[in-house]
């Protein structure tokens, strides 16, 4: 049976923001692993610096589990997140709702990507100019199936705290470095407490119309 005209505009919409998303950060991942060595940083301005960094798979750069552990875990949680998204589509839900989760939804698959494959088809990033990865044959990397290191970049340093606050002082206020799939699912998440909280219940997310 086909779609209803507006599930079907649902649909595309959402495709086109998960499609969006995902070749925008890969495009930049892909930009800076072949042009930068590891730890390298661009000053963009003060407060605004590209820095090529390597995590495990974790948003902003944090590491608890092996890399392998944390993509079997997000491969369900973007099953689950695009089930609820074809269930949000089929309830006709507000189209902010719509747009938030499809951001989330493609983060999550973005930073995917990057475990999947980086360590299958990029060489060893070096921490010097003469080491930068470089496409590899399929299979030939750094690494297998699962074990690629995810890509971040973004890093702003909005202002250090000043050094006679417990705890704060000398750190550096929003020190982590991220990547877009990491702010598409952080905007996306933020949209969806702030404005649409009333809809994230498990009945509605996950029990069909």
């Amino acid at each position: 049976m086909p779609l209803p005209s507006n599930n079907r505009n649902r649909t595309l919409t959402a495709i086109a923001i998960v499609v969006f998303i995902l070749i925008v950060d890969q495009i930049i991942k892909i930009a800076v692993k072949t042009n930068m060595a590891l730890g390298e940083q661009i000053e963009v301005t003060d407060w605004c610096r590209i820095c090529f960094t390597e995590n495990k798979g974790m948003a902003f750069g944090m590491e608890y589990v092996g890399t392998m552990v944390l993509s079997l875990f997000r491969i369900v949680a973007v099953a689950f997140f695009t089930y609820a998204l074809f269930n949000i589509i089929r309830k006709r839900a507000p189209w902010g709702l719509l747009v938030s989760w499809a951001a989330v939804v493609a983060g999550a698959a973005g930073n995917i990507i990057d475990n999947f494959f980086y360590g299958l088809i990029f060489s060893e990033s070096g921490r010097s100019l003469d080491q930068v990865a470089h496409f590899t044959a399929f299979g030939e990397g750094y690494g297998g199936f699962l074990t690629g290191r995810v890509v971040d970049m973004f890093y702003f340093p909005l202002f250090t705290w000043p050094d006679w606050m417990p705890l704060l002082g000398g750190n550096v206020f929003f020190g982590a470095v991220f990547n877009f799939a990491d702010a598409a699912i952080s905007c996306g998440g933020i949209a969806l407490v702030f404005f649409f909280r009333h809809f994230l219940s498990i009945d509605y997310l996950f029990k069909r119309a």
